[in-house]
């Protein structure tokens, strides 16, 4: 679906080159006040060095300044501008699974209505059109009528096709996908502009974006505390003169000095990365191949310690498999298979088909033809629970046990107590038992068994370890809810489920202060997303699961929270870890230019000078410079994301604390030292 871009990939980095100048705009410096400020102490260093030139005095330094704010601003303009070429990039490629399609419009839901061809671009919400083998889907849609082999390796880049049907969990079509086989009649439920292949490609190029929570407070933060250092500097003016006349060197600080003072000590590092770390994190997000719908989604995905799991098509396969026949006392197996066999033949359930197939590869049985017996198939309904055939002389049911049970009474008969001992253990087992009866005589059981999904147990052992609690819903009888959720390995089960369970038990978690994820496909699922704090849809669910969920994964596995997880860890920690390694070297550059700004005025301040920087104007180029390059060297981290392992927020906060807390002590006292000796050397101090 998405093509993986590269950090310095060449024609990105040129656009955002050009980029970085065409944001030098005043308006879009508005939208960053940390920047802002440093953008106005660019003009303002570059007014008074055009004043040194024309009043004919020496203005190499303020002009050196000057220059390095531009670069400053440059910089930071840079990396946003990388974040959204790689966003751009991402797009191009989802353009070109664009085409312009032909519709076949029908004039009702029938196949055999007249129909209108018309391009794609004119379908409105409520269209119905045809979609036969060959077709691309016009538009995003519901399938209404039909089942059809579907291409859509155009959206989720899988090049094996999918099944999608009407009436079920697998109705939604995406546009610009290609039917294989069969035929589809499909009801359009976008307009033109808000398929999903159109808000994907507006969420990756970030037409779009908005702020996160986060990201907001992040910069309510930021911005205060630039205002904080810009009434401290703005004081130090004053405190200069007065301590040069208290001392006798009459000598106040230089305007360009306190300007360089103010940006150094303001967090113009995270400042100038902010808005690329979000970027590419919703970057990210689609890469994994999950189209989120807000930032907010993303963010939450890093918080969220409760993970709630629908079973079948989630934990285990869509499918109950036939795996074993229990007979009971005086009759034996081939009876039992041949018996169960023949209630099946006509059963086109994936169950049916399933007990057909181990009658034949286990004992042998062949499928045969009973058109011309005579035989009367009775079809499984959801009131009688149960199917069968009635031969000459024969009378063949298989069904629930307690459908069977009901059956039997009404023929004057019982369940056998060996049978019944049978059923329990299937239960207990977690499979579901089906009850083979003939003439009233029951012949045995058969074990259909929830086959749960490879690997699904390590998955959810990495979810434990992030600290994540997996709880499963499902409709079946508690016994059963209890072996698959062992098989499993999930944390908690709910058993009997309905959707208004589901519902309850996502308000009371949150309530109790949990933030809740849930992953789902079906119609019966929507409320539940909705409620949920990060609801995943799969995208072969129906519209209502893709519409509730702020999160739709394309590949629609459901262990892909762990990697949406993963994600959105990953942001809010090299957000944080990023803030505190610009916080953190602001320390280093008090020692740079504290001492050359005031050592005239306070000679007692040379102490500080343990970098032993060559010569005041030095000092404070090289705080400058280094405050300038530093951004460019932390792209790449913001860009890629600082890497997570599955630990205790307590240890991943230690962790980041120690590296870029530390990280930024330390480099900076190292980095001003080599500018200042370069400096020296060039003889520019």
């Amino acid at each position: 679906m998405t093509t993986k871009i590269t950090v310095w990939n060449r024609a990105i980095l040129i656009d955002a080159i050009k980029a970085s100048f065409i944001k030098l705009s005043l308006s879009h410096q508005l939208r960053n006040p940390v920047i802002l400020t440093v953008f106005i102490s660019a003009l303002l260093c570059t007014v008074l060095s055009m004043r040194d030139y024309w009043q004919h005095t020496p203005g190499g330094f303020t002009l050196a300044i000057a220059l390095w704010l531009w670069f400053t601003v440059i910089f930071a303009n840079f990396a946003e501008a990388m974040a959204e070429g790689r966003g751009r990039a991402q797009a191009a490629s989802l353009r070109k699974s664009r085409c312009d399609i032909i519709a076949k419009k029908l004039a009702s839901a029938a196949r055999d209505a007249a129909i209108t061809s018309l391009p794609s671009t004119r379908l409105r919400a409520g269209d119905i059109v045809l979609v036969e083998s060959g077709d691309f889907i016009p538009g995003d849609g519901e399938a209404i009528e039909g089942i059809a082999s579907v291409n859509e390796s155009a959206v989720t880049g899988e090049s094996a096709p999918v099944i999608r049907e009407s009436g079920g969990d697998r109705s939604a079509v995406t546009g610009g996908t290609q039917v294989i086989s069969d035929w589809l009649i499909v009801r359009i439920t976008a307009n033109p502009g808000e398929a999903f292949i159109d808000r994907m490609i507006n969420l990756v190029e970030g037409a779009k974006r908005q702020k996160t929570p986060n990201e907001l407070a992040l910069t309510l933060l930021l911005a205060a505390l630039t205002l904080v250092f810009l009434l401290v500097c703005a004081t130090l003016l004053p405190f200069s003169i007065f301590g040069g006349s208290v001392t006798g060197t009459g000598v106040a600080v230089e305007i360009p000095v306190l300007i360089a003072l103010f940006v150094c000590l303001a967090p113009t590092t995270i400042g100038g990365l902010l808005s690329a770390i979000g970027i590419a994190g919703m970057d990210r997000m689609i890469q994994a191949n999950v189209i989120a719908t807000s930032g907010r989604a993303v963010e939450a995905a890093g918080d969220i310690d409760t993970l709630i799991l629908d079973k079948t098509g989630t934990i285990t396969l869509d499918n109950r498999q036939a795996t074993e026949f229990i007979p009971a006392a005086g009759i034996s197996v081939a009876t039992l298979a041949d018996a169960a066999q023949l209630a099946s033949l006509t059963d086109e359930t994936p169950e049916g088909r399933s007990i057909v197939i181990l009658a034949k590869e286990k004992y042998g049985i062949r499928g045969r033809s009973l058109t011309d017996s005579g035989a009367t198939f009775i079809p499984f309904t959801a009131q009688t629970r149960m199917s069968g055939v009635n031969l000459a002389g024969r009378q063949i049911r298989k069904g629930a046990a307690q459908a069977i049970a009901n059956w039997l009474i009404e023929s004057g008969s019982n369940m056998p107590a060996d049978i019944n001992i049978s059923i329990d253990k299937i239960a207990k087992n977690g499979g579901t038992p089906l009850v083979v009866v003939e003439n009233a005589q029951v012949l045995g059981v058969i074990h259909l068994k929830d086959i749960v999904k490879g690997g699904i147990r390590e998955r959810f052992a990495e979810l434990r370890r992030m600290g994540i609690k997996t709880i499963m819903i499902t409709g079946d009888n508690p016994l059963t809810a209890a072996a698959i959720a062992a098989e499993a390995g999930v944390d908690d089960f709910l058993a009997n489920a309905t959707p208004e369970d589901k519902l309850k038990l996502i308000r009371q978690l949150q309530a109790g202060g949990h933030l809740v994820a849930m992953t789902g496909d079906g119609t019966n699922d929507a409320p539940a997303l909705a409620q949920a704090d990060v609801a995943v849809a799969m995208n072969t669910g129906t519209q209502a699961a893709r519409e509730a969920g702020n999160l739709i994964d394309l590949d629609s596995s459901p262990t892909k929270l762990i990697q949406v997880v993963e994600i959105g860890k990953q942001l809010l920690m090299t957000r944080g870890a990023l803030t505190t390694f610009s916080i953190a070297n602001d320390v280093a550059k008090y020692f740079a230019i504290l001492p050359a700004a005031f050592a005239s005025a306070f000679p007692a301040l040379g102490i500080l000078n343990i970098m032993h920087l060559g010569t005041p104007h030095s000092a404070i180029l090289s705080a400058v410079i280094f405050n300038a390059l530093i951004i460019i060297a932390l792209i790449p981290v913001a860009l890629h994301g600082t890497r997570y392992r599955p630990s205790s927020a307590a240890a991943l906060l230690r962790r980041n604390v120690f590296f870029y807390g530390l990280g930024g002590l330390v480099v900076p006292f190292i980095g001003i030292k080599l500018i200042d000796v370069i400096l020296m050397l060039l003889g520019w101090g």
